[in-house]
């Protein structure tokens, strides 16, 4: 029996079945992704062979790869779908959970990941780094709807937008971890040559070339040539294309891929905003994005049988305290004075999503560095993406379409913004 083969055949039919049971038994949608990993766990415990083929600490390189492609094509529509840009005051909730609740979370996790489950300092540190991000791929029920839609609720775009930039953003910490496992002890020249390079010049190319990459590829869709555009075609691969381009040409400049990919869906959707083909751009990405992302889900739930040695107290502690405690509480303190209400501040902060990004970085890093504890690492990130995608994947469309809800019945249910 290949083991690739047995792999692609009982992926295949983990993935049917975890979109069809639903259904036959509910007749309802399906919140697929918590069963997508339990059926895979289940389903690869039992067939020879497929957990130690799959295993992340033998083949990292095929996780980072894999979740690679699904994150930059989740990030590209991601920008494609936000419709408003004018209102400063929608993104200012957007900013204060990257500038406070990022740096918190990832701060809080590493402190936890030290002492709950005895890692390093290098490996608590990328420990908080790989999880502190949310989730694009993993969040669409809670975001913004597609192109032209409307339908950006201040609850759904600043999700949407949070999950758009901190991928990105979270990548400063990873290579902290990564200096701080290669050197120990880093020194004060360590220090300003990572602010240097990793903060400041990585995000501001991958700002700027996003920028300008997806306003060129909006003028040869939308524009060029005036009578015969690209959009007028019908062939939405180019946006799969566009993805492609904008994601190498930054890394090949060593900016951040991840950063450049929002930017440049929302720079390409600027050039003709209200254009029909934008929807075409983002469903054909998008899937793509589903396809693979099932997939990831299913080798997530495979690689559980050989990680149980590795799974720890520890490591449920740092998941749930992630989950329940860490996300929420440090969400809650951003938006003080966001002018959000209350209940909303408590739906943004409560739904971090975690999931495929997470497995990206962590991949990253296990290809470029061998950590200590690398096992333990894979066994918390896994166990972490499990209780996310149950907790937040069978309750957060849910409390969103509620906020909403709220929000369309006026004053007269309370939900005025609060100042504080």
């Amino acid at each position: 029996m290949n083991p690739y083969h047995t792999t692609l055949a009982t992926a295949g039919a983990v993935i049917i079945l975890a979109y069809w049971l639903p259904r036959f038994l509910s007749r309802k949608q399906p919140a697929a992704s918590a069963l997508l990993i339990v059926l895979g766990m289940v389903s690869f415990a039992f067939v020879p062979g497929l957990p130690s083929a799959i295993d992340p600490r033998d083949t990292p390189a095929l996780w980072e790869l894999t979740s690679e492609l699904a994150v930059i094509i989740a990030l590209f529509s991601t920008g494609l779908k936000i419709d408003t840009l004018s209102n400063w005051a929608r993104w200012r909730p957007t900013v204060r959970m990257l500038a406070v609740a990022m740096p918190l979370t990832i701060g809080a996790v590493a402190l936890l990941g030290w002492w709950a489950a005895g890692l390093t300092v290098a490996g608590a540190v990328l420990l908080g780094a790989v999880l502190a991000p949310t989730d694009p791929v993993l969040a669409g029920d809670i975001q913004v709807g597609p192109p032209t839609e409307g339908g950006e609720h201040p609850i759904r775009f600043t999700l949407t937008t949070e999950a758009g930039l901190n991928d990105g953003l979270a990548f400063p910490f990873v290579y902290l971890g990564l200096l701080l496992g290669s050197v120990g002890v880093a020194s004060a020249s360590d220090l300003l040559t990572w602010v240097a390079q990793d903060v400041i010049y990585r995000i501001l190319v991958g700002t700027v070339l996003g920028a300008f990459i997806g306003w060129v590829l909006g003028r040869i869709i939308f524009s060029m040539p005036s009578g015969n555009s690209l959009a007028k075609t019908g062939s939405a691969v180019v946006a799969m294309a566009g993805v492609l381009l904008v994601y190498g040409v930054t890394e090949l400049v060593e900016g951040y891929g991840f950063i450049a990919c929002f930017v440049a869906g929302v720079a390409l959707r600027r050039v003709e905003a209200d254009h029909a083909f934008h929807k075409r751009l983002h469903d054909f990405n998008e899937a793509i994005e589903h396809a693979l992302t099932s997939l990831l889900l299913v080798l997530i739930g495979g690689i559980f049988p050989s990680l149980w040695s590795e799974q720890t107290l520890g490591s449920v502690l740092i998941a749930g305290a992630l989950v329940f405690i860490i996300r929420p509480a440090a969400g809650m303190l951003a938006l003080t004075r966001t002018g959000l209400a209350a209940r909303d501040r408590l739906v943004v902060a409560f739904y971090g999503v975690r999931g495929i990004g997470s497995i990206y970085y962590l991949g990253f890093a296990a290809v470029h560095l061998e950590f200590q504890n690398e096992g333990e690492l894979w066994a918390i990130v896994a166990l972490t993406i499990l209780l996310s995608s149950m907790v937040h994947g069978l309750t957060a469309g849910a409390a969103v379409k509620r906020a909403e809800e709220r929000t369309d019945a006026g004053p007269a249910t309370g939900n005025r913004a609060s100042p504080s």
